[in-house]
């Protein structure tokens, strides 16, 4: 009985499949005729005019993508077999026009370690960029273009110290490679910090909900009136994809650093003439219970020497008596090494600032002019 049994369950499964296929062939005949028969379009309904945050929108991006850019970079590497150095694509990122000379305003990690740019323009035009200037410690890099007549009109520049928590922003750039692209949000939070990889700390960020990815750094962050009000530098996200919080360096950084970088190439930051550690001081002034920069030397000769500021003393003992600590820069509380930087990068050099001081048990304050840094 079993080879029967075995010799029956074929036959049943060709029958059942012989009555789907047949089933199915009258239903797909049923279709094919179906799709024989003309059928109209479905009339379209009358748009209406857009509604005016749109038309704002619309108009914003049109007045402004002509002046962002998109960058690709590149490495050079060597043929193993023929010893020739070839210059590869290494990636890509965005910029915008900074001024009618050619310059080009963009991110410093989207150049570091490049052998050379290329900057496309909206029109489809290329160009080989010269590297004029970088300034690590606030991610920014100005290169230049030579395009001569019919180069785009540089973005209008904003101001940053009066943006307010909740008011919208736009992003233009080339995420992932998709030229152009426009994305909305708020301003999320202001004066963020943010420590990169390599340990350099950036101050003052603005943080905001419109989509930045990976493509869009270095280019533009504008409020409603089409003004530049910050450069998109980065992400957050564990995923390395958008999720929800980027942040953009501000205007009011750029605005200072970029001239310095296209007239001297670097910047110079304003400087106290004191020698600080970042980790040797967590540990101090965490033992000493107070929140401040404890000035470990005075520089001979510098404008901290020139004000009285007092430096940490070693006893022949070994011990050491702590010098003053910076508690705050004109009432602005300060932390950490990198916080005084980015305060005392506020004012320019030869400018006088007033250093609220802890000198052992007293309080005080100390007008110090500032000095070119190192």
């Amino acid at each position: 009985m079993k080879p029967i049994q075995e010799s029956l369950f074929p036959r049943r499964l060709w029958t059942a499949t012989a009555t789907l296929l047949l089933g199915f062939g009258m239903v797909a005949g049923g279709f094919q005729a179906a799709s024989a028969r003309d059928v109209a379009p479905r009339p379209i309904s009358p748009r209406g005019e857009l509604a005016l945050e749109e038309r704002a929108t619309v108009e914003l991006f049109e007045k402004s993508k002509n002046s962002v850019v998109y960058i690709s970079t590149l490495q050079q590497v060597m043929d193993p077999w023929t010893r020739n150095v070839l210059s590869i694509p290494r990636g890509t990122g965005s910029g915008f026009i900074w001024d009618e000379a050619g310059h080009v305003v963009t991110n410093y990690h989207v150049v570091e370690g490049a052998s050379g740019a290329t900057v496309k323009l909206a029109d489809g035009r290329d160009y080989r960029a010269a590297l004029v200037g970088v300034s690590k410690a606030h991610d920014l890099a100005v290169l230049r273009i030579d395009v001569g007549q019919g180069i785009p009109s540089p973005l209008p520049i904003g101001v940053s110290h009066d943006l307010k928590v909740g008011q919208k922003v736009f992003a233009i750039g080339n995420p992932f490679g998709l030229d152009w692209s426009l994305t909305t949000g708020i301003v999320s939070a202001l004066d963020r910090s943010l420590t990169e990889e390599t340990g350099v700390t950036i101050e003052h960020l603005i943080q905001t909900d419109a989509a930045i990815n990976p493509g869009n750094s270095g280019g533009p962050l504008l409020d409603s009136a089409g003004r530049l009000v910050g450069i998109n530098t980065a992400i957050y996200s564990p995923s390395g994809a958008f999720s929800g919080v980027g942040f953009a360096v501000p205007v009011d950084t750029v605005n200072r650093v970029v001239p310095q970088l296209i007239g001297r190439g670097q910047y110079i930051r304003p400087a106290l003439g004191i020698a600080v550690d970042e980790g040797l001081n967590q540990r101090a002034v965490q033992r000493l219970g107070v929140t401040g920069v404890l000035v470990l030397k005075v520089n001979p000769g510098s404008a901290a020497e020139a004000a009285g500021l007092k430096g940490a003393t070693l006893l022949p003992d070994g011990r050491l008596i702590p010098g003053d600590i910076i508690v705050a820069v004109e009432g602005r509380p300060v932390d950490s090494v990198s916080k005084l930087s980015a305060l005392l990068d506020d004012y320019q050099i030869g400018q006088k600032v007033r250093l609220s001081v802890r000198r052992g048990d007293t309080e005080m304050d100390i007008a110090v002019q500032l000095q070119a840094g190192s």
